[in-house]
């Protein structure tokens, strides 16, 4: 049956057939070995013509330049989905919230073996697009037809403290398709669930998103499973230690100057840009980083600098729990214990808003309060065992973030890979050739 398959045939299909059995052994999904027959088939028996594209054995031995093309598109779709899903990904930088660090414009490429590729919950989808079709407000690019639960394969390490992870947004279950940039949960807040279900003309269709095609975000991890936060006057505190300087972290501070404006000479020596300024005249706040802050240092012109932070009375309703027992702010913020899998805490009135999300959305229980009786799945809870790691997640320009102070905990199975490095860097404010960031290119994260 196989004297007329040559050496090197054996030798290919040795080959592919050992790296497909180490992608099974990976993936832990043992059905896959199924895909060994095929390969089988195309290196050494050929029954299946599985290049139904192609001309089957051509007079002439070629193939048209149409066949050739469509060949190599197929193969190069094949090749960039199996990398973008196991190995590494491009993403952009579309908003300020980690600036100094990472610059709005940067576009990087995303690790997915640090912490392990998380295979899809939608695996059937238009390839090279997340969640919604090219030239569409609303189209899914995604079908729900196969809905897998999570998993995730094995990586070179976890999560660390001061990390710089991208995740699915937590809160982007749900989206208003007019206001798709913001928590759906927030506006309920604002608006009012009612309005917002109903003013369809405002907020559009409100619609539902699985866990893999929900927006990515960008942010440092602060605390993992296990520590305990808290902020004060600013100042984050994991496990009683301040946390240790960023370089590109930014606070506000108000700034008295001899003049009406900064010029644009200073602007440029202390890589201040305009969106960083709030308010004008001779006192303004400035978001700055501690290496411009020091800078301000020589330049006579600026007569005083002063840290601004929340005063700690003062509760913002917008923060994390949203709920009245908790007196915080952006600026006084806990303390607070991150969630670890396999612990278990006395659950109580007290502290079931912080954790309520996680019992009832992201580990899928039925949670309701009853005459100051918890119950969880019918039956009364007392206390509460944690199915996964939990993760918190704050931007380094600490003002101008939507972050974890405002919608809680990032679940183990919303966390997409590690920012590696910047391949790109473009600035929207100028042009040609002048909006290239040369000094970016191939810059690692830190």
């Amino acid at each position: 049956m196989f004297k007329d398959v040559s050496k090197s045939q054996w030798i290919q299909f040795g080959v592919v057939a050992v790296l497909y059995l180490l992608w099974v052994i990976w993936l832990k999904n043992f059905w896959w070995l199924i895909g060994l027959g095929i390969i089988f088939d195309m290196y050494i028996t050929g029954k299946v013509h599985w290049t139904f594209w192609k001309k089957k054995n051509p007079v002439d031995g070629k193939q048209t330049k149409v066949v050739e093309w469509i060949d190599a598109i197929i193969f190069a779709v094949i090749a960039a989905t199996f990398i973008r899903l196991f190995f590494i990904e491009a993403y952009t930088i579309p908003t300020s919230s980690m600036e100094k660090s990472m610059m709005v414009g940067d576009y990087l490429f995303v690790s997915k073996t640090a912490y392990g590729p998380k295979l899809p919950n939608t695996p059937v989808a238009f390839p090279f697009v997340h969640h919604t079709m090219p030239f569409t407000a609303s189209t899914r690019s995604f079908s729900e037809i196969i809905h897998n639960g999570y998993k995730r394969l094995g990586g070179f390490g976890r999560v660390k403290n001061d990390d710089v992870v991208v995740f699915n947004f937590p809160e982007g279950d749900t989206v208003a398709t007019n206001m798709q940039e913001r928590s759906y949960y927030e506006m309920v807040r604002s608006y009012g669930r009612e309005r917002i279900n109903t003013d369809k003309r405002s907020f559009g269709d409100i619609i539902y998103r699985p866990v893999d095609k929900r927006e990515n975000y960008i942010k440092r991890c602060i605390a993992i499973p296990g520590d305990s936060l808290k902020i004060v006057n600013g100042q984050v505190y994991v496990n009683g230690k301040a946390q240790k300087e960023i370089p590109g972290m930014q606070y506000k501070y108000l700034v008295t100057i001899q003049g009406n404006s900064l010029n644009s000479n200073a602007m440029e020596k202390l890589d201040i840009a305009q969106e960083d300024i709030e308010g004008s005249g001779s006192r303004m706040v400035i978001s700055l980083t501690a290496k411009q802050y020091r800078k301000m240092d020589g330049m006579k012109f600026i007569t005083n600098k002063e840290r601004v932070t929340w005063p700690k009375e003062d509760r913002d309703p917008n923060i994390f729990p949203s709920d009245d027992q908790y007196t915080w702010n952006l600026d006084n913020f806990g303390p607070l214990w991150i969630p670890k899998k396999g612990t278990t805490i006395q659950l109580t009135t007290k502290n079931l808003p912080l954790y309520k999300r996680i019992i009832s959305v992201y580990e899928e229980n039925k949670l309701k309060v009853v005459n100051g009786e918890i119950y969880i799945n019918g039956a009364v809870a007392k206390e509460y065992t944690f199915n996964m790691d939990y993760y918190w997640m704050m931007g380094d320009n600490r003002y101008n973030s939507a972050d974890s102070r405002y919608w809680g905990f990032v679940p183990e199975d919303h966390v997409v890979g590690k920012a590696s490095f910047v391949w790109l860097s473009l600035d929207k404010n100028k042009s040609f050739l002048a909006k290239i960031r040369w000094n970016r290119f191939f810059m690692g994260v830190k």
